[in-house]
């Protein structure tokens, strides 16, 4: 197919209704290319009979581009869609999470996808999943040990402060990530925050000491006879009780 009549296609594609649309596809369906499909995709009369015409050509599912086309494409049937989702690369099963418009089993497809490969991802790639990572992601990317995700994920406006939480009363936190929360301009000034990483005996000591004194009393208390603390932070929670050095 030369450049003219391919752009001509294209063109035919985007613009027809929906049964020259059908029409179309069925006698060019050998000679596609991505160019073509993506314009067919675009097109509002697109039918679930003619997105399953594109799904039997094996030839068209080659492309990334494609299959993340038909996975998102609100009129193809959503197991054929699931069914697409391994085939994807992560940065695909991204956009497919975030997207409102795609059915949740299919999203959550995604998520599942993506959550059980971030182990073999890169840090750099990890980080651009924080940016954008879904609640289910969230939970896996909370105990990343990597202070650089760490970094990404507490500016991602889906992360709460529950979905946080695990992350501040865990025994495996790496100390510079705890640390990293409790300086972070958004959740470091919030009180369960600060109370949950003064009570974490991972939280380094100097980072707890200048947070007692913003603590109630009833927490103080907690931490004063918290013998997994150490002996300097259980020190300084007595001082601001009120209690006499032994």
């Amino acid at each position: 197919m030369n450049e003219d009549s391919s752009k001509s296609l294209a063109v035919r594609l985007r613009e027809a209704d929906a049964e020259e649309l059908s029409e179309l596809l069925r006698r060019h369906l050998k000679e596609l290319e991505v160019p073509e499909v993506r314009q067919a995709l675009r097109n509002p009369f697109l039918t679930q009979q003619a997105v399953e015409l594109l799904l039997e050509e094996r030839r068209l599912l080659v492309s990334s581009e494609i299959k993340r086309g038909l996975v998102c494409h609100p009129r193809t049937p959503e197991v054929r869609a699931r069914r697409l989702v391994p085939t994807l690369f992560w940065r695909d099963l991204l956009q497919i999470s975030s997207d409102g418009r795609v059915p949740p089993k299919v999203r959550r497809s995604a998520d599942l996808q993506l959550r059980d490969r971030l182990p073999g991802l890169s840090v750099g790639e990890r980080m651009s999943i924080a940016r954008r990572a879904s609640p289910t992601l969230i939970q896996q990317l909370r105990m990343d040990h990597d202070p650089r995700v760490i970094e990404v994920l507490l500016e991602n406006p889906r992360l709460t402060e529950g979905s946080l939480m695990p992350l501040l009363g865990s025994d495996r936190a790496r100390p510079e990530i705890l640390a990293q929360v409790a300086r972070h301009r958004r959740w470091g000034i919030r009180y369960t925050v600060r109370s949950a990483l003064c009570r974490n005996a991972r939280t380094p000591p100097e980072i707890v000491l200048g947070l007692l004194a913003m603590l109630k009393k009833s927490d103080l208390r907690a931490i004063a006879r918290d013998r997994r603390l150490s002996v300097a932070v259980r020190r300084r929670a007595g001082t601001l009780l009120g209690h006499k050095p032994s």
